[in-house]
């Protein structure tokens, strides 16, 4: 499994391409070859960039939905909504497709975190909302998730 981390900022130009930052493209070199699927946040205003071979694990689990239940079947369509296939070209560049900058919200200056196997593509100024609409919230938040003792995964 891919771990990102870092937060970083770059900017699109006009036709939706962001020069993809060199430490994060360190970071996804192991994916280049593969590939990537871009499709719209579940919760936020913002995009998911999966490495192909996190996009399988994930189609795995959605796979084994039974899609003769009306939820399951309305779930996969919605995750799956606007989901493209993408590439980094030889210059480091991820072309963004129109319907989903739409979607985002992008302009000029993007932000791109790292969200443990997957990044997240934000317009900048959605991006320093989200954080700090959540900031006020995040140490319930911790403690609800991260507080619980739990000593067969680790965490206490």
């Amino acid at each position: 499994m891919n771990s990102f981390i870092g937060t970083y900022e770059c900017k699109a130009d006009a036709k939706g391409r962001l020069m993809i930052p060199a430490v994060l493209k360190k970071q996804l070199s192991s994916a280049l070859q593969d590939g990537f699927v871009l499709k719209r946040a579940v919760f936020q205003p913002c995009l998911e960039l999966y490495p192909m071979s996190e996009w399988n694990k994930m189609m795995e689990k959605i796979n084994k939905l039974n899609r003769f239940k009306k939820k399951n079947n309305d779930f996969i369509r919605r995750f799956t909504a606007g989901v493209k296939i993408v590439e980094v070209d030889s210059t480091g560049r991820l072309l963004i497709p129109k319907d989903l900058i739409i979607f985002s919200g992008i302009s000029k200056q993007v932000v791109l975190a790292s969200a443990v196997n997957i990044l997240e593509i934000w317009d900048k100024d959605k991006y320093e909302q989200a954080i700090d609409d959540a900031a006020s919230d995040f140490a319930d938040l911790a403690e609800e998730v991260m507080g619980q003792d739990d000593e067969e995964n680790g965490l206490s």
